[in-house]
């Protein structure tokens, strides 16, 4: 299956238009922002655990990064309400359920085979930092051989200046709405530059969104 598998194509999905579709464990359901692969697939994706769900234990052999959105997601290692950050790396394996329930942001096969680290951050117990200019905040998620990952938080009138991404940017609106020269982004908006692609990004009302820099010159 491809579906805005092309990481030089421009794409803006609202996630709530998008139908829910069975997962091959009962009671754990996806919506599919891209796809390149059947169930071993490089996929990032919406993924809904009812309550009491869970998928049989298996192996991460591109790897797994997940921000929860709602809810509480749990395996075998610990438990990871909304607000927690999760990369779990290349080979790495694990048997995820959720008890009351949860949505989950989840990017499967989209590490470097070198980057090991494990990492599990609570973003509602994280020190942020000051941005590149007034009224942003940063809290930075993980870098790795010119990716960076991170949590913006723009206050409401903020203004970014014109730049580049020369390898690419992914955003999800997770609070607020998002802007630039080319549309308007509420939550639950993702977003995909392309290598190369230029805007200059902006939020009238703030907004908070989860970012990836770096990740599509390939």
């Amino acid at each position: 299956m491809k579906l805005h598998s092309d990481p030089r194509e421009r794409v803006v999905l609202f996630a709530e238009d998008l139908p829910w579709l069975d997962s091959p464990a009962p009671g754990v359901k996806r919506r599919m922002l891209e796809r390149d692969g059947s169930e071993i697939a490089r996929a990032t994706s919406i993924v809904r655990y009812d309550t009491g769900s869970k998928f049989a234990e298996h192996t991460h052999g591109g790897g797994e990064e997940f921000l929860v959105l709602d809810g509480v997601f749990s395996d075998q290692f610990g438990d990871y309400p909304a607000g927690s950050y999760v990369r779990n790396p290349v080979g790495s394996s694990h048997a995820p359920f959720s008890l009351q329930g949860c949505i989950i942001l989840v990017k499967l096969w989209q590490m470097d085979q070198l980057d090991q680290t494990k990492v599990v951050i609570d973003t509602s117990q994280s020190q942020w930092l000051p941005g590149m200019v007034e009224g942003l905040t940063v809290l930075p998620l993980h870098s790795f051989a010119g990716e960076s990952v991170a949590l913006v938080r723009w206050q409401a009138g903020t203004h970014f200046p014109r730049h580049n991404h020369i390898a690419g940017e992914e955003i999800y609106v997770l609070e607020g709405v998002f802007q630039d020269e080319y549309g308007y982004y509420p939550k639950d908006t993702w977003l995909r530059n392309p290598p190369g692609s230029i805007h200059t990004p902006f939020s009238e009302q703030g907004c908070l969104i989860y970012v990836k820099v770096g990740h599509l010159n390939f």
